[in-house]
């Protein structure tokens, strides 16, 4: 089983690496773990039994130890044409981002970083990613928007060395940003 690394880990603040394209066996194995890791905090049972373990909807290489630009996530969607979003990407880059921007009514949360941090975090509604697709063996760009957008935006960040409470406003952290899409 994965460990995931906390926020007081100086390895979560370093940039990581790109990796090589199509995955060697090694980074296969890991991103496949990284995904079945994922699934396994989605299920109550599983949770139940290991209460150490956290639910979330993604999960980037250097939270599980390695400096790579490696990402997965997943989630159900609600919605019937596409009730499922799921990536195990590699070497991904935001290349397309919108002026306008959106947050997480709720806040954003993260599995290496156990204390609660307020405030607004605002990301780009709307991005456009390339990356190499694991499960796919290749390359793909992917445009997201709203909570799409976010959740990508997070794990890329963790990528790196970005937490996303580094983007809360120290200031004022709920300040509003005229046009900001409440999520």
């Amino acid at each position: 089983m994965l460990r995931i690394v906390k926020d007081s880990e100086p390895s979560l603040r370093a940039k990581c690496a790109p990796v090589e394209v199509p995955l060697s066996e090694e980074n296969q194995v890991l991103i496949d773990e990284m995904l079945q890791y994922l699934l396994l905090s989605q299920d109550a049972k599983y949770r139940e039994k290991h209460p150490n373990v956290r639910e979330g909807v993604g999960l980037a290489a250097p939270q599980v130890g390695h400096n790579v630009r490696m990402l997965v996530i997943s989630y159900a969607t609600g919605d019937e044409k596409h009730p499922l979003v799921q990536y195990q990407l590699a070497n991904p880059r935001i290349i397309v981002n919108s002026v306008k921007k959106c947050y997480l009514s709720g806040g954003e949360g993260c599995l290496s970083v156990d204390a609660e941090h307020h405030g607004r975090v605002y990301r780009d509604f709307k991005i456009v990613v390339e990356a190499y697709e694991a499960k796919l063996k290749s390359n793909v760009k992917i445009t997201a928007r709203g909570y799409d957008a976010i959740v990508l935006q997070h794990e890329i960040d963790h990528l790196n060395g970005i937490l996303f409470y580094d983007h809360i406003d120290k200031i004022n952290p709920n300040k509003d940003i005229p046009g900001a899409v409440e999520i």
